[in-house]
């Protein structure tokens, strides 16, 4: 029986250099695989492992199957695939106009040393003659002329062109070759070149995914320091077919990287390791390109998003986490410290192109340039963060230094550096008074590049679903953090429609001392939870802060979040009036509560529900209450009209006054639902539920 099941198994499997297909059986040196498809790349795994792409797998079935194929990291995958796609047509674009350029100025200086050869013959002619002064001259002229004609076709070297990077260097001598082929006769067709490296690729899918899908990449590298992984990363690529692009490299990442030191880099490097990237970011800063783009995962939540683990959250990021709700968009923060601070050893500046936190895990997309003069202004883009997070949960930002525009002799504006005025908070919290805790160094400026997130999203209207089975959640995420920006003005006018426009592939350059003062969400029912009142529908609280006049918008990091440009005084004011107005407490506060401290500080009544009781039993009460609850019940009335009826002239003029938190915020507030709902809230997957339990990375690969 088994010997005929063998037969039959020989008979359908394909040789490896068979036409990939989805499932298909492959006999290779005696061992029998199966193909998994993930867009436009075929995988092989041993006979007997599970290969579905099922993110609903039980949890021993993708404990088999996570050592060659994770299903769970596919949006990961099909997001970093559209977004190195995007940066790389603007790298093209670049790289083709300074190619341009170069081609230009080299033909202009080609027709400069023929205008002066022809200037310079009649002179020489004269110079011929015996007896004539400047005769001795003539040979050294005629060698310098020489001399200059044969440089007209040869390479020149790189001190010949003053140029501002490695990138544009690269570039101009390539330029120079190409114009010296056109002087044969002969003018092939120049093409940019756009190198990919995967420093941690294990089966080397994501390699194979970019050579399919990317098709302007040139050379792409897949490294792994496992020899049973490169065997697996080299049966892979012969089995698609990409041998002439993809290089297969066995060696540990951090050496690799580091041996890019003085040698030109790659365009993209691709950091996706098991647990945090920060050993090898430094490394990846030393193989970068000009201009090139580093993508880095990070799956070690326990570290950068908990408090559990501090100190080791400082020895890998170089800060403290933020403990509370918006830990992981302080995570985000860290890890991008941690490269800014890192890059800016070697003078080179960094540009958050898109930073996401999906999941268990973050995946940040960043732009690294060499840039002096921007690396001064890291210092005013650093922030530490004062936390009451075992009060109200309030916080507040303090940057280490100040960048300040002024401008020069000429009239030209310049950054001048200066120390920042501290501290920005007090030892407790000024709402609910509560010891206040530091979190940070971490970075402040902004998360995203509007114009790279629009262009991403334009990426999606030329892709099918069936490639990208995870571009419905893609383009929530998107919109998302591209309204975290915009708070929805920029989408409504460059999108119109639930499709974004072609944009020009050139993707702009962010100010480089842009900082976000209002840097973390908010949860309405965690601050319901600090005052013990109902959580207002996020409808009508985003409504109120919109009719006060402040920007609402949504956080990506998670659902039912509240990400504006209020401060602290102002989100506390308008949830007091919801107290006032819709949800008066039905018991007391005790009196060391936080809530209790934040209300005795609004200068309006009526917090707290009134009840029909005798004068007897509100004796205790009120002598327990924690805010004035407002006119007395109608059932006292009848014991003290006249007391009454002065409370009544008290009460009007009260009323007439607008309710006020410490004593300066005095706006009205006004619940309005209609205002505070988006016209496209149910159009994108904003969030995705977990597929089954324990989503999540599980153990390590063994």
């Amino acid at each position: 029986m088994n010997s005929s099941d063998l037969s039959v198994t020989d008979a359908t499997a394909k040789m490896i250099d068979a036409t990939p297909r989805a499932g298909q059986d492959i006999n290779h040196e005696g061992k029998e695989y199966t193909t998994i498809k993930e867009g436009l790349a075929h995988i092989l795994v041993p006979r007997g492992v599970p290969t579905s792409t099922d993110p609903k797998l039980s949890k021993e079935e993708t404990q088999k199957q996570q050592v060659f194929y994770n299903p769970i990291q596919q949006f990961n995958r099909d997001l970093s695939v559209l977004a190195i796609k995007t940066f790389g047509q603007d790298s093209i674009q670049r790289k083709l106009n300074r190619h341009e350029q170069f081609r230009k100025k080299n033909a202009r200086r080609k027709q400069t040393s023929k205008g002066k050869r022809l200037t310079m013959e009649p002179r020489e002619d004269v110079n011929e003659a015996p007896g004539v002064p400047g005769t001795e001259d003539a040979p050294s002229k005629k060698r310098k002329l020489a001399e200059s004609e044969a440089e007209e076709g040869a390479v020149p070297s790189k001190k010949q062109k003053v140029i501002e990077n490695g990138e544009e260097q690269e570039t101009a001598d390539e330029g120079i070759q190409d114009d010296s082929a056109a002087t044969n006769g002969e003018r092939p067709s120049w093409k940019p070149p756009f190198t990919i490296l995967d420093a941690l690729s294990a089966t080397g899918l994501r390699a194979l995914r970019y050579a399919q899908e990317i098709p302007f990449a040139t050379a792409i590298t897949s490294n792994d320091m496992s020899q049973k992984a490169v065997e697996s990363i080299k049966l892979n690529v012969k089995h698609n077919k990409l041998q002439d692009k993809i290089t297969p490299n066995t060696g540990n990442a951090i050496a690799y990287m580091y041996s890019f030191c003085d040698e030109k880099g790659y365009d993209v490097i691709d950091l996706d390791p098991y647990g945090t990237a920060a050993p090898f970011i430094d490394a990846a800063i030393q193989a970068i390109s000009e201009d090139g783009l580093l993508c880095v995962t990070c799956t070690d939540s326990a570290i950068f998003a908990s408090h559990g683990y501090l100190e080791k959250t400082y020895s890998q990021y170089g800060g403290l986490p933020f403990k509370g709700e918006p830990c992981h968009e302080g995570g985000l923060r860290l890890i991008l410290h941690a490269i800014a601070s890192s890059a800016a050893r070697y003078g080179m500046a960094i540009e958050p192109l898109l930073s996401l936190s999906i999941d268990y895990y973050i995946r940040v997309f960043v732009r690294v340039r060499k840039s002096p003069n921007d690396v001064k202004l890291l210092a005013g883009k650093t922030m530490l963060v004062y936390h009451c997070e075992s009060g109200c949960g309030a916080w507040t930002t303090q940057f280490l230094a100040r960048n300040k525009v002024t401008k020069n002799r000429n009239g030209d504006p310049f950054y001048k550096h200066g120390f920042a005025q501290g501290p920005s908070a007090d030892q407790h919290c000024e709402h609910c008074g509560r010891k206040t805790h530091l979190s940070g160094p971490m970075y402040g400026g902004p998360l995203h590049n509007v114009g790279f997130v629009e262009r991403v999203l334009a990426q999606l209207n030329e892709v099918d679903r069936e490639t990208y089975p995870t571009m419905a959640r893609i383009e929530g995420m998107l919109h998302t953090a591209l309204e975290e920006m915009t708070f929805g003005t920029k989408l409504e006018k460059s999108n119109g429609a639930q499709k974004t426009q072609v944009l020009d592939p050139l993707i702009p350059k962010s100010d480089p001392a842009e900082i976000d003062h209002h840097p973390f969400f908010f949860i309405p029912s965690s601050v319901a939870k600090v005052v013990h009142c109902s959580a207002p529908p996020v409808a009508a609280l985003r409504g109120a802060l919109r009719h006060a006049g402040f920007r609402v918008t949504m956080s990506h990091c998670k659902p039912g979040s509240i990400k504006t440009d209020a401060s602290w005084r102002d989100i506390w004011h308008i949830m007091l009036e919801w107290v006032r107005q819709r949800a008066p407490l039905k018991n007391a506060l005790k009196k060391e509560s936080p809530g209790f401290a934040i209300m005795t500080k609004a200068s309006a009544t009526g917090h707290t529900r009134a009840t029909t009781t005798t004068a007897a039993d509100s004796a205790p009460a009120a002598a327990t209450a924690q805010v004035p609850t407002g006119p007395a019940p109608e059932a006292q009335s009848s014991t003290a009209t006249a007391k009454n009826a002065d409370a009544d002239v008290s009460e009007s003029t009260a009323a007439n006054a607008s309710p006020a938190y410490l004593d300066t915020t005095t706006f009205e507030v006004v619940f309005d639902e209609k205002l505070g709902k988006d016209h496209d809230r149910g159009k994108f997957v904003r969030y995705q539920l977990a597929p089954r339990e324990n989503w999540g990375p599980m153990s390590r690969a063994k």
